[in-house]
């Protein structure tokens, strides 16, 4: 730490201060031989002989990152003043439900919007098909600079966009923006549910009363249906240094790949058969996990529809010597099953509201914006 103090003389007093950047500058591709490399491939297979997907949530996380300091970096500077850390997993969508694992893999992207202080990354991923790589899936990450000790914000480059499709990119980049601050404001741990909510909890509410009692206490489930609280899965990590980032914390890649598996572990569990993912949103990073702390994942079913399953996992921190819990990140996983599954229904108040934000984050599978142009990528 003593060695990055001595950067902060190359933090920006400005975002004017610094030279502008096109979204070329931080375009990268990455390439993953898991054809070539039979050690390597060991450490992504999984025993249904597919791809281990939180692997890739790892090295999506690290090429984010590294994208973020491609964008700022500064020519004269034999280490980078910034501390990039990332803040949010906006969105993964994916297109294709089975991963090779004796197929090479490429990863590419490039820096999409910028604020003052944050950046939005955008990256692709392919596998091999022969002559030619076939799209996996796109994500969305929101990133923040740090100063050199990762103590408050810094100013990044701005960002020019070259054409129509690069000011479209840009411009979802701000509703992006926009869309996050409204969901934040009209979040069900600050507003009440909306009317039509309201209506769908107490008509699930009806549907378990027990018809031979008139009782609001006597409740029974409805055919293939599954109580709530009956998905529940959880998991303890201990945070070894192994796990470590440049800045002595766990890396986050990690806290993702972990909180996956059991997420993907609580689908196949309420589903009977092997899900696979199809979308990975708002994963917000609230707060750094200390080496040495205890990680407690929960994990619960909170949506069904059809094949669908909506998974909710609640990572909390604890150290060793302090036995006081600390949330540190929601993650939000959509599986589909093999066959129909069976309907979630909450028990209590706090349940259902665990269920209508599970609704909210199902969503059909949105087109996303994509760059189409093939950039140049500098040896």
């Amino acid at each position: 730490m003593e060695e990055r103090k001595l950067l902060h003389s190359f933090l920006a007093n400005s975002q004017e201060a610094l030279p502008p950047r096109r979204m070329k500058d931080s375009y990268i591709e990455v390439l993953l031989p898991l054809g070539s490399e039979p050690a390597l491939r060991e450490k992504y297979l999984t025993v249904q002989n597919t791809v281990r997907f939180g692997r890739i949530l790892e090295d999506l996380d690290s090429l984010g990152v590294l994208i973020c300091y491609m964008h700022t970096r500064i020519p004269s500077a034999k280490m980078s003043p910034l501390s990039i850390v990332t803040a949010l997993v906006d969105k993964i969508d994916l297109c294709k439900n089975f991963l090779s694992p004796e197929q090479d893999i490429k990863f590419s992207g490039h820096i999409s919007w910028v604020g003052k202080t944050s950046m939005e990354a955008k990256m692709q991923m392919f596998q091999s098909n022969g002559n030619e790589f076939s799209p996996v899936l796109d994500a969305t990450f929101v990133m923040v600079a740090r100063d050199s000790e990762n103590k408050g914000p810094a100013f990044v480059n701005p960002l020019i966009p070259e054409g129509p499709e690069e000011e479209e990119l840009f411009r979802q980049g701000e509703l992006n923006k926009g869309r996050r601050v409204t969901l934040s404001s009209t979040s069900l741990l600050k507003m009440a549910p909306s009317a039509q909510e309201r209506m769908t909890i107490h008509e699930m509410f009806l549907s378990t009363l027990d018809p031979k009692t008139i009782s609001f206490q006597s409740r029974v489930l409805p055919p293939n249906a599954v109580w709530m609280e009956d998905s529940k899965l959880k998991s303890l990590e201990v945070c070894h240094p192994q796990e470590r980032n440049i800045f002595n914390r766990i890396f986050g890649g990690f806290l993702m790949r972990k909180a996956y598996e059991l997420g993907w572990a609580t689908a196949c569990n309420f589903g009977g058969s092997q899900p696979f993912v199809v979308a990975v949103d708002d994963i917000m990073f609230q707060k750094p996990v200390e080496i040495g702390s205890l990680l407690f994942l929960s994990s619960q079913v909170c949506f069904t529809q059809d094949k669908y399953i909506q998974v909710r996992v609640h990572s909390e921190v604890a150290s060793l010597n302090n036995k006081e819990h600390t949330t540190t990140n929601v993650f939000h996983f959509t599986f589909m099953s093999e066959k129909n599954v069976p309907l979630v229904f909450p028990r209590t108040y706090g349940e259902s509201m665990l269920y209508l934000d599970g609704q909210r984050h199902f969503n059909p599978m949105s087109v996303p914006v994509n760059l189409k142009k093939e950039y140049h990528v500098e040896p």
